[in-house]
């Protein structure tokens, strides 16, 4: 009987697994857009995850756990209502909730309105700097800590800023709806930044170990088709969807057979997915007939770049060094400076590439930025500058989160004084 019941228990968790992953974001974007209250909705659905945790083991799956989900995060919001009884229109919006569910039944079929809900995040009411962290939080429950980590800015900071956010769109009303194309074009770099955010979440953890990772690039890809549905004539949006594709053609190639990391210089193109990278190059042409450059479309010309070594059989250093002083002077980016220093080491030699890296230096969102450590212990390593080496490989070490990378940093920080 202990058996079963630890069985029971295994399965509603996976369940609630599964449905954090496949729901959160479209169950909140369907609450908050009916009650205008992100923070309030945010909580109701904490509380019906924190009741399923409790309640499905016992009394088995629901048939329908996103209709489940649904009703007790109505009932908690409702009950919040009553108690208050100092928001009229909210309390309507909430009834108009419950009506739905219960013309619906218990197998409703819930709205995707994420797409809704990321637009709202980027209501020029809201400040500039929030909008794309917003975004993850509240599509895909990133939290604070994680976003701040993405973003290089303190969690405490970070939280704040959220919270003032949710704040300002309850009380501005700021309303949850695809904008009119006049206004929807000034708003899409926050809702691209956030999709692309979101891909390099997923795209951090290609073996799916992570599970609030797991998923977030097919999530990702998916939002970005769909906002290059709504504006095939933004170069910028089919720029993102030609990046992340690129990328994703080669998840199979960033392990070997025995599940070791691969860096993209020593992947096979053999490997890469021919149909991804096709339509990544459709999508890329596209935009560039536009004749209106942007970021993404900077960096899916990177990607194009090395995508073309499967027909090659090189890699064409001087072309991505001009993309990336492109897109340098189009970003100011601490990100896209660490790898231009590396493609100047290919090019002109380590001690460039180190005196490239050693300019960002002041700049202190990078004292805990993993890449920075990694391409300078690379560099310092080809450089022969051993002990230096070392101490930045210990460093990247230490901030890597992925026990595979973790071990290809080990084996090659271990390599140092074979080859000295």
């Amino acid at each position: 009987m202990a058996e079963m019941g630890a069985e029971a228990g295994e399965d509603a968790r996976r369940a609630i697994e599964l449905a954090a992953r496949q729901s959160y974001g479209k169950l909140l974007a369907f609450i908050a857009g009916r009650t205008g209250d992100l923070a309030g909705a945010e909580d109701a659905l904490s509380d019906a995850f924190a009741t399923a945790l409790q309640s499905w083991p016992e009394q088995g799956v629901p048939r329908s756990p996103e209709a489940w989900l649904l009703a007790i995060a109505r009932r908690r919001l409702i009950d919040d209502a009553r108690r208050r009884r100092t928001r009229t229109e909210a309390t309507q919006s909430l009834l108009q909730l419950a009506e739905e569910f219960a013309a619906a039944g218990d197998t409703m079929d819930i709205p995707d309105d994420r797409l809704r809900l990321m637009f709202a995040c980027a209501h020029p009411a809201l400040p500039t700097e929030v909008h794309a962290p917003l975004m993850l939080q509240a599509v895909l429950g990133f939290d604070a800590g994680t976003i701040a980590s993405a973003f290089l800015v303190a969690p405490a900071t970070m939280g704040q800023r959220l919270v003032r956010a949710k704040r300002k769109i309850q009380e501005a009303g700021i309303p949850f709806r695809v904008p009119e194309p006049e206004e929807l074009r000034e708003r899409l770099g926050p809702v691209l930044e956030a999709i692309y955010a979101a891909f390099a979440e997923g795209w951090a953890d290609p073996a799916g170990a992570v599970l609030r990772r797991r998923d977030l690039a097919e999530e990702a890809i998916w939002l970005g088709r769909l906002v290059a549905s709504l504006l095939p004539d933004e170069p910028e949006a089919l720029g993102l969807l030609a990046l992340m594709l690129h990328a994703e053609a080669r998840r199979a190639a960033r392990r070997d057979e025995s599940g070791g990391f691969v860096p993209l210089d020593r992947q096979d193109p053999a490997r890469w997915d021919a149909r991804l990278e096709g339509e990544a190059e459709s999508l890329l042409m596209a935009a560039s007939r536009m004749g209106r450059i942007g970021r993404f479309q900077l960096e899916a010309a990177v990607q194009s770049a090395h995508a073309a070594r499967r027909q090659s059989g090189r890699t064409d250093w001087a072309a991505i060094l001009e993309l990336y002083d492109a897109l340098l002077a189009e970003t100011e980016s601490p990100v896209v400076a660490i790898n231009r220093a590396v493609v100047l080491a290919e090019l002109q030699g380590p001690a460039v590439g180190l005196a490239a890296l050693d300019s960002l230096a002041d700049d202190r969102r990078l004292v805990e930025y993993q890449p920075y450590w990694a391409a300078r212990a690379g560099l310092l390593a080809l450089a022969r500058k051993t002990e230096a080496a070392e101490d930045a490989y210990d460093r990247a070490i230490g901030l890597e989160a992925d026990p595979v990378v973790r071990q290809f940093l080990q084996k090659r920080r271990a390599e140092l004084r074979v080859t000295d």
